[in-house]
C-alpha cells in the first residue's frame, strides 16, 4: 500500500544524522532486557550521555531500544533474532503508543486502520513497535510495523512545540493498509501492559532527562567562563547548585537501576515513580537556575543554550508526574518501600 504523499521528497528528510546516531550509541550494547546490574548501567549511561549533549537524538536512541527490548522480551525468538538483526544492520525502531484521538489504530483481519500520536522519529525510522486494538477487546496487539512497505501518511503540521522539534514526533495515521510479510507480530495481546516492566521500564528516559540537566550544567559553566563571570559568588553559589542537581539526578538512576536488581519486582514501579519524580523536580529547578545565571543571553536562539533549555524544558514534561508521586506514597504506607543507605 501507498500512503498519501505528504510533500516532502525523500531526500528532504533528515534521517542520515538521527540515524547515524543512534547506531552509533547502539553499538556494542545488548539489545534485550539487562540481565544484570553492569548492563543496565552501560545502557544508561549511554542514555545519559546523549541526553547530555543532543536531547532530541537521546529521545529516538531511547525509543529504538525500548522497542528492541520489547521484541526480545515477547516475541517469538526467530522474529526477534531477525530484528535484533536488522538494528545490527542499519534498522531504526521505535515504539508509538499513544492513541490518537478520535482514530484509534485498530487491527482487522490483518489490516491497519487509524493512528498514534506522539510517534517520534515519523519519517526518519524504519520500523515501529505500534499497540493495535483487536477484536473490540481492551487489550492491544503488538507489531512491528515495516514502514517502507506499510506506511501511514504523516501529519508534520501538528509538532509545533517551544523543543524537541528535531525529534520529528508527529500523527501519524494507516487508511485500509493490510500488512505486508515485512510487518510482525510481537507477543500476546495485553503484553505491553504487563508490570513491572511497563513502569519500570521509564528509567531509560529518566536517564535521559538526568543526562539533559547535566547538559544543563555543562552549558552554564561554558558560559560563565567565557564571560569572565564564574568568579561572582552569586554565579559560583548558582553553579554549586546547578552542579548538585546534576549530580543527585545521576545519582538516583544509579541507585534506582540497583534497587531493580535488589527488590522484589512489585516494588519496580514505586522506584522508578520516586526516580521521575525527583529527577522532574530537578530538572525544573536547574532550569531557573540556569535562567538566573545567564540573564536575557540564555533566551537568544544563537545562543546553544537556549537550545538545549528549550529542549529539557519539553522532554521533561512525561505524562500524568502526579501519579507517580500518588504511586510512591501508596508503596511507601505499605511499606514496601523504605529509605536506605
Amino acid at each position: 500500500m501507498t500512503a498519501p504523499h505528504d510533500g516532502r521528497d525523500e531526500h528532504d528528510l533528515p534521517a542520515d544524522p538521527l540515524i547515524g546516531g543512534i547506531h552509533r550509541l547502539q553499538n556494542d550494547l545488548r539489545l534485550d532486557d539487562p540481565s544484570n546490574l553492569a548492563d543496565s548501567l552501560a545502557l544508561l549511561r549511554r542514555l545519559y550521555a546523549a541526553g547530555r549533549s543532543d536531547l532530541p537524538l537521546a529521545r529516538l536512541f531511547e525509543g529504538h531500544m525500548d522497542a528492541l527490548q520489547i521484541v526480545a522480551r515477547y516475541g517469538d525468538s526467530n522474529i526477534a533474532t531477525r530484528l535484533h538483526a536488522l538494528a545490527r544492520a542499519g534498522a531504526t525502531f521505535g515504539v508509538w503508543n499513544a492513541p490518537l484521538a478520535g482514530e484509534p489504530l485498530r487491527l482487522h483481519d490483518g489490516v491497519l486502520d487509524g493512528g498514534k500520536a506522539y510517534a517520534s522519529g515519523a519519517g526518519v525510522i524504519s520500523h515501529a513497535l505500534v499497540s493495535a486494538e483487536i477484536n473490540e477487546s481492551d487489550r492491544k496487539q503488538l507489531l512491528v510495523v515495516d514502514l517502507e512497505h506499510t506506511s501511514p501518511a504523516i501529519d508534520r503540521s501538528w509538532w509545533r512545540v517551544l523543543g524537541m522539534q528535531r525529534s520529528q514526533t508527529h500523527l501519524v495515521r494507516w487508511q485500509n493498509a493490510p500488512l505486508s510479510p515485512a510487518d510482525s507480530v510481537i507477543g500476546q495481546p495485553g503484553d505491553y501492559e504487563r508490570e513491572p516492566w511497563l513502569s519500570a521500564g521509564a528509567l531509560r528516559f529518566v536517564a535521559v532527562q538526568a543526562g539533559g540537566i547535566a547538559g544543563l550544567f555543562d552549558g552554564v559553566r561554558a558560559h560563565l567562563v567565557a564571560r569572565h563571570r564564574a568568579d561572582d559568588p552569586h554565579q559560583a553559589a548558582r553553579l554549586g547548585r546547578l552542579y548538585g542537581l546534576a549530580d543527585s539526578a545521576a545519582a538516583v538512576c544509579r541507585s534506582t537501576a540497583a534497587a531493580l536488581f535488589d527488590t522484589p519486582p512489585e516494588t519496580h514501579p514505586a522506584h522508578v515513580a520516586n526516580a521521575r519524580s525527583l529527577v522532574l523536580d530537578g530538572g525544573e529547578q536547574a532550569l531557573l537556575l540556569a535562567q538566573q545565571s545567564v540573564g536575557l543571553s540564555a533566551f537568544f536562539q544563537s545562543e546553544p543554550l537556549c537550545a538545549h533549555m528549550a529542549d529539557l524544558m519539553v522532554y521533561l514534561r512525561q505524562p500524568a508526574p502526579d501519579a507517580q508521586r500518588v504511586k510512591v506514597g501508596a508503596a511507601a504506607a505499605a511499606q514496601q518501600i523504605t529509605p536506605t543507605l
